[in-house]
């Protein structure tokens, strides 16, 4: 590729990365500059138009989304902007929704979990509040090991068009298709239009007749709910795997 190619190249996808931020952007605190996020999403894309391999049959756009999404919720990681004590309380709601909801055999009600949790009802929707954007890429190590890798990286690389990539990209696809599908109806269809249809958390507060705040509660829920069910059926696998080779 020539200079020019790739300058002309950069320049098309160039509104691309301003999409990608102002979509993560809504689901941050304020205090982190919408610059930061394009200047990430400019090196997500450098990464791309680099390791493009055009004979895998991938169009280049579904390519540069994914590395540069990567990028940008990389660099929120290296920013550690929520307090450890917040992401702690995070896991907690995980683990008591996850728990109530295979004790109850349903989805959890929120009266249900916070009394679980052992706070009343305001204070359990201000913590949901409060975990607003925590849930950037909560597929992401799911099963809290810190040098484990990302269970949704689905992106064309090295590697992924071998049988066994495959496989578990089936696998995982229909592990999340199962668990979306045990969401309440609610929570089901702001992740239909937020992530399908692309409708802005605005445009399905106005569809639903709520308010944009309770949109976001409905998709902070839907994901630590997502996240939960995804990870107590990793940490078993791998518990039965590890059972298997001591054996």
């Amino acid at each position: 590729m020539t200079a020019a190619e790739r300058d002309a190249l950069i320049h098309q996808t160039f509104p691309l990365i301003k999409h990608v931020a102002h979509r993560l952007a809504t689901r941050l605190p304020s205090n982190i500059e919408m610059r930061d996020l394009i200047n990430a999403g400019v090196l997500g894309l450098l990464d791309a138009i680099d390791k493009f391999e055009p004979d895998r049959n991938v169009k280049f756009k579904t390519y540069a989304e994914v590395r540069i999404r990567g990028a940008i919720l990389d660099s929120l990681r290296n920013l550690d902007w929520a307090p450890r004590s917040l992401r702690r309380r995070s896991k907690d709601l995980e683990r008591t929704s996850t728990d109530l909801t295979q004790k109850l055999g349903r989805p959890a009600t929120d009266e249900e979990i916070s009394a679980a949790m052992g706070a009343d009802l305001e204070n359990f929707q201000a913590l949901v509040d409060q975990l607003h954007g925590l849930t950037i890429g909560s597929f992401d190590n799911v099963n809290d090991s810190e040098d484990c890798d990302s269970y949704l990286n689905y992106c064309p690389d090295d590697g992924a068009n071998n049988p066994y990539a495959k496989f578990e990209t089936r696998e995982l696809s229909s592990l999340l298709t199962d668990a979306i599908d045990a969401l309440p109806e609610k929570e089901q269809l702001v992740l239909s239009l937020y992530y399908y249809e692309e409708f802005t958390m605005k445009e399905i507060g106005a569809l639903l007749g709520v308010n944009e705040s309770r949109v976001s509660q409905l998709h902070t829920k839907a994901m630590l709910r997502l996240r939960g069910k995804i990870g107590r059926v990793v940490a078993g696998a791998e518990k039965a795997l590890r059972a298997m080779s001591a054996s």
